[in-house]
């Protein structure tokens, strides 16, 4: 009896480690994952703060980037400045002829209303991803980065000529929306229970 009784109490002894390990191991995971999606869930918001912030900066003249008296509502136009100095790149005179446009400005600012208030609440962010992508795509066409001088020969003082502001914004859009970023602090979660949402799923 005693030579039976032996090797199982040396059984359990082994056992017993190896289930306090599995025990202990999996609330660490679920709180990484925690962390991680809270993480995810912080830059989102800021970069949906970004969108928002120059939507409303042009649309009413907080007066950083737009003088009150260009602002949208004041008759100015969000694109005529930017899009009538591009001075470098492929598409210099495609973007003067859009300069101030108003399916330009409408485009424009739906654009950034639309991806700013879509990240803000983490809903349709593959949509919002889609969206940034081609203004971001747009904007360094405008700026184009690779020329080291301008159309008139002046230094374009462009800091890379390949990855700038734009590409990582592009970017971060698109992470956002692999990683399903809206479910944590945002309404990822019941916009994907919705029936259009969920037969769709490049609307989620």
């Amino acid at each position: 009896m005693v030579v039976h009784d032996h090797p199982h109490r040396r059984t359990g002894s082994r056992l017993l480690p190896v289930r306090r390990s599995r025990t202990t191991s999996e609330p660490e995971s679920t709180h990484s994952d925690g962390k991680r999606a809270y993480a995810m869930a912080s830059i989102r918001l800021m970069m949906g703060f970004v969108f928002l912030w120059a939507f409303l900066d042009k649309a009413f003249g907080l007066g950083y980037a737009t003088p009150s008296g260009r602002s949208w509502i004041s008759g100015g136009s969000p694109t005529e400045a930017f899009l009538g100095r591009v001075a470098v790149g492929p598409m210099e005179s495609t973007f003067h002829s859009w300069a101030g446009a108003d399916w330009a400005d409408w485009l424009f600012m739906l654009g950034l209303l639309g991806i700013g208030l879509a990240l803000t609440a983490g809903v349709a962010l593959r949509l919002a991803a889609l969206a940034g992508t081609v203004m971001m795509a747009l904007m360094w066409v405008a700026e184009w980065p690779p020329a080291r001088h301008l159309s008139d020969g002046a230094p374009s003082m462009s800091t890379n000529p390949f990855v700038d502001y734009h590409i990582v914004y592009a970017a971060v859009l698109v992470v956002l929306a692999a990683a399903s970023a809206g479910d944590a602090a945002g309404l990822g979660r019941p916009w994907a229970r919705l029936p259009v949402v969920r037969d769709r799923r490049w609307l989620r």
